[in-house]
């Protein structure tokens, strides 16, 4: 059977089933529902929370404790030595995302840090990740810490 022909049936099959090519067609996917989370709540975060940043990697894995107030979508970072430092927050899906920085580090004496976070809230609980960004720091720069809280009040 020649090339020609055998496309010619395969085309007249299509026609005979009902079938069009796919891109004459455009089906609607449903919508997962369960990945266009809804954002938390401000109020979910109000308390204050004693928090613990333990670094991922390297040889000090000590960790960074401090408290964390939130009242009315403010954060405020309460760091050992340091002024009170209110963060940036934004909620996004299921998470709260904070910036805050530049600020004096508590783990690299003189140094100025930024850190990100993206943390979850179940109950008294938050978890999350942490990056700090050391300026000047050259290749030692970014620190990735786990970053875990109880919510104390």
């Amino acid at each position: 059977m020649s090339g020609k022909r055998r496309l010619g049936l395969v085309v007249a099959a299509f026609l005979a089933a009902g079938c069009t090519p796919a891109d004459d067609t455009a089906e609607e996917l449903p919508v997962d529902t369960a990945a266009a989370a809804t954002a938390p709540a401000a109020a979910d975060a109000n308390g204050t929370w004693d928090m613990r940043a333990v670094p991922v990697s390297g040889s000090d894995t000590t960790p960074t404790l401090f408290q964390l107030q939130v009242a009315d979508g403010v954060w405020t970072l309460m760091l050992q030595n340091r002024e009170p430092l209110v963060a940036q927050v934004v909620a996004d899906a299921d998470s709260f995302i904070v910036d805050a920085g530049p600020y004096q580090s508590v783990r690299r004496e003189g140094v100025m840090v930024s850190t990100h976070s993206v943390y979850r809230i179940s109950g008294d609980q938050m978890t999350g990740t942490t990056v700090a960004r050391y300026q000047n720091a050259g290749a030692d720069s970014v620190t990735r810490l786990n970053t875990s809280g109880t919510r104390v009040r």
